[in-house]
């Protein structure tokens, strides 16, 4: 087949399904990896074709008939065993995955690693070994040359058979490819800031949803931000394999907190080397170790009852690596002026250099465009409208922040509003008064400023405002703490402020986004212990 576009095949169970089925009878996630490297074989240097692949057999026996308690599905790296020899190599993974498939009652699922990726009579020729002669219930394949290289793995006679796609690998040169950005190739479901492994993503959800949903991912462990892009782009019905836990240090919790979909499965992690080269040598304590370890992080995401639908934009995960950068953002313990003590502290009059503001006023502009609140969709004379005509900056903090942002949202989105701040005090010279820079009355004005405590200051400017005949029509802040005024208040400040005042107030980022950031970077998570007091400080307190 060399069509362009997914054919419609009518459903029937498939690979994915008895995963499924298998994953949740045993209750593990673990895929048991089979790589009989030559130097783990025990061989003398002079041993024969026949000689490794009998060793090479033993070894997969060995740890097949040990892990199979525990074994969501066996992963055979086909270049193992053609590595063997050409005489019997092959021979011998068919002898493997036949024994797997033969055990009584087990019903494993085996998955074929041969990251196989040509078009046309190739790829059908390879679909035709991988599963008429050496019997895999599922392949890995590159998706690179489209839907006509992946359509003959898992349509017609092939239907009940699965292919993981590989999506964004967990070796660090995966980089140099799969996280090209699509900003110059967009389609109608990219956006802004999107990655090419992104795409992959959605089109194996889109692919899948006209077959008979037989696609999975392959998205490696060792990069969780990707690991969750990948899981939002792909939706929740796909299954994701996730290399890298183990030998290549990828984080087991961090895996689990990005990859699960929302029932906590759809994830597979293979495990190889850390079974086989198990210390003590006991390969069956190993697998059970491993699996229960994947169950008690699993368990620990669904207790925490972090969404898995949580979004965080690009500016705001960029926002947030500048703020813990810039020790603006600071994780640890800190006692407030409430008296509370929280896991979190930010102070924005650190951001104290021009590289600093500029950055900052490029974020607040950022959440302001993306905001609906503040957009002005039914005047259609302009290309992009918001709702408010000037930045009032009030004092102090609010003047550097007005000035900044005002400028980042003419320098990034062509719109071109006035900015103006207040006084403390009046001037009763020169131009007088406490107000300077763009009249303000009878315009619509939104307030800028760095975090909403009480509400005082914000109050105070509505009330200014409405005494010049403003109309003030919104509040920008750059981070919403969403936490409850009082144990007896059930509101925030924030929400008090939008509710008294009758607008709505936008952040750059709100506690539910800082706790997504840390499950996708689990290198400002300090193994989990951050995220733990942070969710466990908005159970307390949060709204």
């Amino acid at each position: 087949m060399t069509s362009t576009e997914p054919t419609t095949t009518a459903a029937t169970p498939n690979f994915f399904d008895r995963l499924e089925e298998r994953s949740k009878s045993i209750n593990s996630l673990l895929c048991v990896g089979l790589d009989p490297h030559i130097n783990e074989l025990n061989l003398a240097p002079d041993a024969t074709e026949d000689e490794r692949c009998d060793a090479a057999y033993t070894f997969c026996k060995t740890i097949v008939m040990a892990t199979a308690p525990y074994a969501a599905a066996y992963k055979p790296n086909a270049a193992f065993f053609e590595a063997l020899g050409p005489n019997c190599g092959v021979t011998t993974l068919r002898r493997v995955i036949e024994l797997i498939q033969n055990m009584d009652d087990e019903k494993i699922p085996v998955l074929l690693d041969c990251k196989r990726g040509d078009i046309g009579s190739t790829a059908s020729a390879y679909a035709e070994s991988s599963y008429d002669h050496l019997k895999a219930d599922a392949v890995t394949l590159s998706p690179l040359m489209g839907w006509d290289s992946v359509e003959p793995f898992v349509s017609g006679r092939y239907a009940d058979k699965g292919a993981f796609l590989l999506c964004k690998t967990s070796n660090p040169g995966s980089n140099d490819v799969l996280t090209l950005p699509l900003s110059t190739t967009q389609t109608k479901t990219t956006a802004p800031n999107d990655l090419l492994y992104e795409e992959i993503a959605r089109l194996t959800h889109q692919w899948g949803a006209k077959t008979n949903n037989n696609l999975g991912l392959v998205v490696g462990a060792t990069d969780a931000e990707a690991l969750s892009r990948a899981r939002k782009a792909a939706g929740q019905n796909v299954w994701i394999l996730s290399p890298g836990v183990g030998f290549q240090g990828g984080d087991l919790t961090g895996t689990m907190r990005s990859g699960l979909n929302e029932e906590g499965s759809g994830l597979l992690v293979p495990i190889s080397r850390g079974i086989s080269r198990s210390i003590d040598g006991d390969i069956a304590a190993k697998a059970k170790e491993f699996r229960d370890l994947m169950n008690a992080a699993r368990d620990d995401v669904l207790k925490n009852g972090i969404s898995k639908t949580t979004n965080i934009a690009e500016y705001q995960q960029s926002f947030l690596k500048f703020s813990l950068e810039q020790g603006v953002l600071k994780f640890g313990s800190f006692v407030l002026k409430s008296g509370r003590t929280s896991p979190y502290f930010f102070n924005a009059g650190l951001f104290a250099t021009g590289a600093a503001l500029s950055k900052l006023g490029r974020a607040y502009a950022a959440s302001i465009m993306a905001s609906p609140e503040l957009k002005n969709d039914n005047d259609t004379t302009k290309e992009v409208n918001v709702n408010f005509d000037v930045i009032f900056g009030p004092a102090y903090k609010g003047i550097s922040l007005g000035a900044v942002v005002a400028a980042s949202l003419y320098s990034d989105y062509g719109v071109d509003v006035g900015f103006a701040y207040n006084r403390k005090e009046a001037k009763d010279h020169g131009e007088g008064g406490i107000l300077v820079g763009a009249s303000m009355t009878d315009k619509r004005v939104l307030v800028v400023d760095d975090v909403i405590t009480a509400g005082t200051a914000i109050r105070e400017s509505y009330t200014m405002l409405q005494k010049i005949n403003a109309v003030p029509v919104g509040v920008s802040i750059a981070l919403d703490r969403a936490e409850k005024r009082s144990l007896d208040d059930p509101v925030s400040a924030v929400q008090a402020v939008a509710r008294d005042l009758q607008i709505p107030v936008v952040s750059i980022v709100s506690l539910p986004q800082l706790q997504a950031f840390l499950v996708q970077n689990p290198t400002y998570n300090d193994g989990g212990s951050v995220l733990e007091r942070v969710t466990a400080y908005r159970e307390q307190y949060g709204v």
